[in-house]
């Protein structure tokens, strides 16, 4: 790469000297007129409020505050149920999910190791059913080791991650801001929370 004294060599002393100063401040001003570039940053769309899907909006915003990442969460929808005061009524529903149900928790090795493949309509028609499942990811999440929710949500909030509601949703399900928690950094609509995401360097949907 040749540098500025490399380009100038041969010429005029003064006008060497002129260039490389004419050079200098075009850069100057260049850099001058770019904003000034912060932590990175990222926003999530919470819009489920089950069990396991509460996990990723949750895992990500705290990895990413802890990382020195500038994060807010838009929560809408199904997604409010993850700001709620009481998180102990989130459960699991194996029905339509192929992923599911998980291996038991529980047991000999043997049993461990199965793969159930429990009909759908056998998972609807079963009383008790979901219940049962949620009892059995809770369990598999403290066997793990894995924190809980409203832990993880607690690390958001200590880490300064902006937990926003969609004030439509609030609307339309008939919620008030007291069956929330009081740490909700904002009631907004998509056109005030759009503006943050369009400068966001990541944006997820989930």
């Amino acid at each position: 790469m040749t540098t500025a004294n490399e380009g100038t060599a041969g010429l005029d002393p003064a006008l060497a000297r002129h260039i490389e100063e004419l050079v200098d401040r075009r850069v100057a001003e260049r850099l001058a007129r770019e904003p000034a570039k912060g932590p990175p940053s990222m926003t999530i769309i919470a819009t489920k409020g089950t069990l396991d899907w509460a996990y990723p909006p949750f895992i990500l915003a705290s990895t990413a505050s802890a990382l020195g990442w500038d994060v807010s969460v838009f929560f809408t929808f199904y997604g409010l149920n993850l700001l709620r005061r009481d998180l102990s009524s989130l459960q699991v529903s194996p029905l339509g999910n192929p992923g599911m149900p998980m291996k038991m928790p529980f047991g000999p090795q043997w049993l461990r190791g199965i793969d159930w493949n429990i009909p759908n309509i056998v998972q609807a028609s079963v009383p008790g059913f979901e219940a049962a499942a949620t009892a059995l990811m809770k369990k598999t999440l403290r066997d793990r080791g894995v924190a809980g929710v409203d832990e993880l949500r607690a690390a958001c909030l200590e880490g300064g991650v902006r937990l926003i509601a969609c004030q439509m949703t609030v609307d339309l399900f008939g919620f008030t801001r007291e069956d929330f928690i009081p740490e909700v950094d904002q009631y907004c609509g998509a056109a005030t929370f759009l503006p943050t995401a369009q400068t966001a360097d990541v944006n997820l949907f989930i």
